[in-house]
């Protein structure tokens, strides 16, 4: 189990790519806000899943690549690229990542910010 905020964060990434959506969400309160800041925000394991289903089910791969981090207390910060893959075809969209953690160790925010024009891009791309 996960020791450190930044344990925590990266483990949750980790069974996220590895489509274990469960397993990650063992990482985060029962009240967890999952926000995509240009999509809107989601509540609870079940909004994760919700959100992600379609993600980690929809493409070949998921592979969230860490260029930065940082934590101070309960907060991590990250720079990274998520990839996904479908088909052969890479779509990589630049996010920067807000993690904040509850009293018991578990996620209680997960935030992103990216640009929607790389996402829009990538879906135009997918629907043929």
């Amino acid at each position: 189990m996960p020791v450190t905020p930044l344990e925590t964060v990266n483990e949750f990434m980790r069974r996220f790519c590895a489509k274990d959506l469960d397993g990650a969400c063992e990482l985060v309160t029962d009240d967890v806000e999952y926000d995509n800041v240009p999509m809107g925000k989601n509540f609870g394991p079940d909004g994760i899943k919700a959100i992600a289903g379609g993600m980690v089910d929809g493409f070949d791969t998921v592979e969230f690549i860490v260029h930065r981090e940082a934590a101070t207390g309960r907060t991590v910060l990250n720079e990274r690229t998520d990839r996904f893959v479908r088909g052969g075809r890479t779509f990589d969209i630049p996010v920067a990542g807000v993690f904040e953690m509850a009293d018991d160790g578990r996620i209680e925010l997960w935030r992103d910010y990216f640009d929607m024009g790389p996402v829009r891009t990538m879906m135009a791309a997918l629907a043929g």
